[in-house]
């Protein structure tokens, strides 16, 4: 059991991706406990885990949550390269660096280059992973929704107020914040006055891929899997439909699922207990032996 205190705030640490970019993180917990690496999704920074992060940090598990590039506080790609391909070699030079099993947490684009990441040269440091709200056959709907909401307001918005209310429209099933401010860590104040996304919007051009682009790919990537799989889904989500979910345990017979109830698209911060619960349990079960 580690010492709550001694690990109540994380500690900076920053790699090297792909192409030389700096890729930034922060890690929570012991340097020695059992790993789980988390990667977020598209338009989100590694804050949106920190709950996670500290939950995982008390049970003595280490915690390392990485900004993608072209996010929060990573390098943008100086060619706009925000390829499948990229992020999938970021992760696995991540994991070389380190050498050292690890449990890969990955949200919606984070999921995809983790699954991804399991059928490339490197992947034996991947010791089990689990899919947020994610499959290689997700609802057509529910992505082009995401990625309007991610292309939109390329102006920035005026005020913190009329993100937040940028927001609320996209999460209808999420009680609004009174406070704003807590979106600060997703947007950057610019010179001109304005607030945007603290994403580069080359993310959102032609040279990215769309999720379906890759199904192919993805799915031979999961008939592959030997490891520990476990899904998450938001039981609100428009993005993985129960036939979605049947479809991935076709592929992954050794699937284990939870369900949210009161949780959407966005699983791990809409209810961030239960999530981090069934996170903990997983790199306890499949994880924490091995290195006790």
């Amino acid at each position: 059991m580690s010492n709550d205190a001694e690990f109540s705030e994380p500690r900076r640490v920053s790699f090297r991706g792909q192409g030389g970019i700096t890729l930034a993180g922060e890690s929570w917990g012991p340097d020695n406990g059992p790993l789980a690496v988390f990667l977020h999704g598209g338009g989100q920074t590694r804050h949106s885990w920190k709950d996670s992060g500290a939950a995982l940090a008390k049970v003595g598990l280490q915690a390392l949550l990485l900004d993608a590039r072209g996010h929060g506080e990573s390098d943008w790609a100086p060619d706009g390269d925000y390829s499948r391909e990229s992020m999938t070699a970021d992760l696995l030079g991540i994991l070389a660096e380190l050498d050292r099993p690890a449990i890969v947490v990955g949200a919606s684009m984070g999921g995809l280059t983790a699954l991804l990441a399991t059928d490339r040269p490197g992947s034996e440091r991947i010791a089990g992973l689990v899919m947020v709200d994610v499959v290689p056959r997700p609802e057509h709907e529910g992505v082009e929704r995401v990625l309007n909401f991610l292309g939109g307001h390329q102006d920035g918005f005026a005020t913190l107020d009329e993100a937040a209310d940028a927001v609320a429209e996209y999460l209808p099933h999420r009680t609004r914040p009174r406070s704003s401010d807590g979106l600060r860590r997703n947007l950057r104040l610019r010179e001109d006055g304005r607030w945007y996304w603290h994403w580069d919007p080359a993310m959102m051009s032609g040279k990215v891929e769309d999720i379906e682009a890759h199904t192919v790919a993805l799915e031979e990537a999961a008939r592959q899997l030997d490891i520990p799989v476990l899904l998450v889904r938001g039981r609100l989500s428009d993005v993985v439909s129960e036939q979605g979910v049947a479809d991935f345990r076709t592929l992954v017979p050794q699937l284990e699922y939870v369900e949210i109830s009161a949780a959407a698209h966005t699983a791990a911060s809409d209810v961030n207990d239960e999530f981090s619960d069934a996170v903990v349990d997983f790199v306890r079960a499949h994880l924490g032996e091995q290195q006790s």
